[in-house]
């Protein structure tokens, strides 16, 4: 099992131009179970690569259970871009030296900032500012993504929209290969098959093997 391979897979599904490349490629982590059966051992593996200081992992917001994986070297590639000559790019900067090598927190405390990380509270407010923090309550931020509402919202759109065409389906259920290639509507701005390995993670779907394929079946909650 090679998560690394794995996430660069999911991640070529990621659409790129949907968001003017402004965004890392996200992948939800529970989209890997999808591939991989053992949750345990991604979740090792995940662990790994995060205290190497290779991925970074957020709260998504939606969910308390959804998770964005990036790759650190391109979250900070796209931040630091977006932050061209504005006047927060040197705390922003600062935060990314001190802060995302080997990080493996999703969230922080204002004593962590203050004194570990030697931000003060208007620094802290440049980088609630900017994005790179939300607030998760009185004096705590979550790790997040700059800009990445939009994300949210076109993933959620198209879950919806994806699980619909599952739904209408003679008895709720579709092969995952004819599912792949169905033409999506407008609703649909990701590549199908991103939905699918989010739907099947999330276990939004039931997975049944039989001879003509995978069957997945609607699932109601």
């Amino acid at each position: 099992m090679d998560i690394k391979s794995t996430l660069l897979d999911l991640m070529t599904l990621f659409p790129r131009k949907v968001f003017n490349d402004e965004l890392p490629q996200i992948v939800i982590k529970h989209q890997l179970y999808s591939v991989h059966d053992d949750k345990t051992r991604v979740d090792r593996q995940l662990r790994q690569l995060r205290e190497q200081g290779e991925i970074l992992m957020f709260q998504l917001g939606f969910d308390a259970d959804a998770f964005g994986l990036v790759f650190t070297a391109d979250y900070k590639a796209k931040v630091l871009a977006s932050q061209e000559g504005r006047e927060t790019r040197g705390t922003v900067a600062r935060f990314m030296e001190r802060v995302l090598p080997a990080c493996t927190d999703l969230s922080f405390n204002k004593d962590q900032m203050l004194k570990e990380f030697l931000f003060t509270d208007a620094e802290i407010t440049q980088l609630v500012k900017s994005g790179l923090l939300t607030v998760r309550d009185a004096g705590s931020w979550w790790l997040a993504i700059p800009n990445s509402g939009k994300f949210t919202k076109y993933f959620l759109q198209g879950r919806k929209a994806v699980l619909g065409m599952i739904k209408k389906s003679k008895y709720s259920e579709v092969l995952k290969d004819q599912l792949a290639e169905r033409q999506t509507n407008g609703q649909v701005k990701f590549q199908i098959k991103y939905h699918i390995h989010d739907i099947i993670g999330a276990e939004l779907v039931q997975r049944i093997p039989t001879t003509s394929g995978i069957l997945l079946r609607y699932v109601d909650n």
